[in-house]
């Protein structure tokens, strides 16, 4: 996907200007670190960066709602308060770690078949972040079956089926919303789906439309911008694609989905020195640390190993706890850095098992290429055959498997 050669540079222009104006610097080369127990020789050693609870009041609440839970468990009130902002943040930050305080926080009635509905409705948002959909969609299913009005359980519900490639039953879920929420809400749960299973354009046409009518709530303008980024992205339209995420962005800086999606975009442009610019001071998410390290990698950058390494150690730490969440950017790693195609392969299998978003459909075609078995791309062939896919990167990637199969 190539823009023009004049917009291309006022759109490196854009996003330069968009670094320096939210103080994007590249810092000093993180330390490296070893194999085993690592003990800082001196007390200046930053090992992690948390929330002060001096400084920042959000910090300061939850830690006064910890020590209310400890000192007396089982408060309903209490605990969903806590549970609720530590979501937010680990939604905010990108850091799975505080999913797992939520999870604590909501203890007494995580494992309960009949949890209080609020506390149902968290545990769905904590397993579709941990991208365990089946839980998740288990968990909506009976909120809704309980509060049909639910709209924020109907757009979840409808984002964990469309991943999961059920996009009639996805659609189904958005229908249900269309006397409970804004148009311009629907319209993106709509455009949502129709981007998932591989009609982009049609899903950047109507949810411009609605947007140009609506869209007046600064969450609801945000999330629709977000949306025709990516599914501008899809339908091969870089330069239109670019401009939205721009704009989204410049909205809600926090988006960490739409920050990799723009950093996607512009790695597959050839433009590492910008993608590494946009994850540049985001990178306590593993996803954005990804994307820097293909950037640098790609600009045989002096800091691609110490980043390279930090990366494999992370990726190890979440199989040592038993967290299989980031399958897919670990095959897109082991792909791309480690030049290990087998092991991509196996990785792009395993993300596959549970999920179909369009990265899933691209990863394993192209892990199977790589790794000499074109015949392993078939269940991404035949889900791009069923879905009626029209997006042209994808359909690109089916041909050139059907190329190279005997």
């Amino acid at each position: 996907m190539r823009v023009p050669t004049r917009r291309r540079s006022a759109a490196r222009h854009a996003v330069v200007v968009l670094a320096t104006a939210w103080g994007w610097a590249c810092g000093p080369t993180p330390p490296l670190r070893e194999q085993g127990p690592f003990i800082p020789k001196s007390e200046a050693v930053v090992l992690a960066r948390v929330p002060s609870v001096e400084r920042d009041a959000r910090a300061r609440e939850r830690a006064a709602l910890r020590r209310a839970l400890a000192q007396r468990a089982g408060q309903l009130d209490v605990a969903l308060q806590l549970a609720r902002m530590d979501v937010e943040w680990s939604q905010s930050q990108g850091d799975l770690r505080y999913l797992g305080r939520a999870q604590a926080a909501l203890s007494p009635w995580w494992d309960s078949a009949t949890p209080p509905p609020a506390v149902r409705m968290l545990r769905a948002s904590i397993h579709h972040a941990r991208r365990e959909f089946a839980e998740a969609r288990a968990d909506l299913d009976a909120v809704v079956k309980e509060d049909p009005g639910n709209v924020k359980a109907w757009l979840l519900r409808a984002e964990v089926l469309g991943v999961q490639g059920e996009h009639a039953e996805a659609a189904r879920s958005c229908a249900w919303l269309t006397a409970l929420t804004s148009p311009l809400s629907i319209a993106v749960c709509e455009a949502r789906v129709r981007s998932l299973s591989g009609h982009s354009r049609k899903a950047h046409a109507q949810l411009a439309e609605v947007l140009g009518r609506t869209g007046r709530s600064l969450e609801s303008r945000t999330r629709a911008l977000a949306t025709l980024a990516e599914s501008a992205a899809l339908a091969g339209d870089a330069g239109k694609a670019e401009r939205y995420f721009l704009r989204a962005l410049a909205l809600n800086p926090q988006d960490t989905t739409a920050r990799a999606a723009f950093a996607d975009l512009l790695l597959d442009a050839r433009r590492p020195r910008e993608a590494a610019v946009v994850v540049m001071d985001h990178t306590h998410d593993d996803r954005l640390l990804l994307r820097r390290v293909l950037a640098e990698n790609a600009l045989n950058s002096s800091r691609a190993p110490a980043l390279t390494r930090e990366l494999a150690l992370r990726f190890e730490a979440r199989r040592l706890r038993g967290d299989g969440a980031q399958a897919r950017e670990e095959a897109r790693f082991a792909l791309h850095v480690e030049k290990a195609p087998e092991k991509a392969l196996r990785l792009a299998r395993s993300a596959w098992a549970t999920q179909r978003e369009p990265w899933d459909v691209r990863l394993l075609i192209e892990a199977a290429l790589a790794a000499g078995q074109p015949e392993a791309a078939r269940p991404a062939l035949d889900f791009l055959r069923d879905t009626g896919c029209e997006d042209p990167w994808l359909v690109r990637w089916a041909e050139r498997v059907r190329s190279e199969t005997p």
